[in-house]
């Protein structure tokens, strides 16, 4: 099985890649740039218009490039106060062959308030590596590694929100 995920971030294909081997057998991830066509740090509904955006671009340089793949997948970071309180969360979009799409949700975490308009200003990764005296740390385990002491790495988000988006393909008896 072929998926093509839009972005070259190691993380987020191998948070992919775990996501689809527990319901597939014989799983090729394969990363390519696509945009967003939103801001570098989106807030709120530009989060899920960037990954729907993404899914888009994605397919539309495959066809152009002759690429095929059964699953076109993005996923896309951002922060939102949609349940009154600031937090990053991450939005996947997966969509098969066919067309047929499901959009889920990774766990988000808080941010405090001080931080919400320099996250605005200059994004997540720039303001965690800031804290934390770090460089690039959205490549690795990502800033949430960091506040989690270990416990949870950007791949383990990425793996999550993914897997909770192919609910909707692994029982697809159940949304026909």
């Amino acid at each position: 099985m072929k998926v093509l995920i839009a972005t070259k971030n190691k993380g987020k294909v191998e948070g992919a890649k775990r996501a689809f081997e527990k319901f597939f057998e014989d799983v090729e991830v394969v990363g390519i740039s696509a945009e967003s066509n939103v801001p570098e740090q989106p807030v709120n509904a530009e989060t899920w218009h960037g990954a729907k955006n993404r899914v888009k671009n994605l397919k539309a340089y495959a066809k152009e490039n002759g690429i095929e793949a059964d699953y076109y997948v993005s996923i896309e970071s951002g922060m939102t106060n949609a349940l009154d309180s600031w937090m990053i969360i991450n939005i996947a979009v997966v969509e098969d062959k066919n067309g047929n799409q499901s959009v889920s949700a990774s766990p988000a975490f808080p941010v405090p308030d001080k931080y919400v308009e320099k996250i605005k200003e200059i994004g997540l990764g720039a303001l965690m590596d800031e804290i934390f005296d770090a460089e690039d740390l959205r490549s690795r385990g990502g800033g949430i590694q960091l506040l989690t002491h270990s416990v949870v790495t950007r791949i383990d988000l990425t793996e999550l929100a993914f897997e909770m988006a192919l609910t909707k393909f692994i029982n697809n008896e159940i949304w026909k």
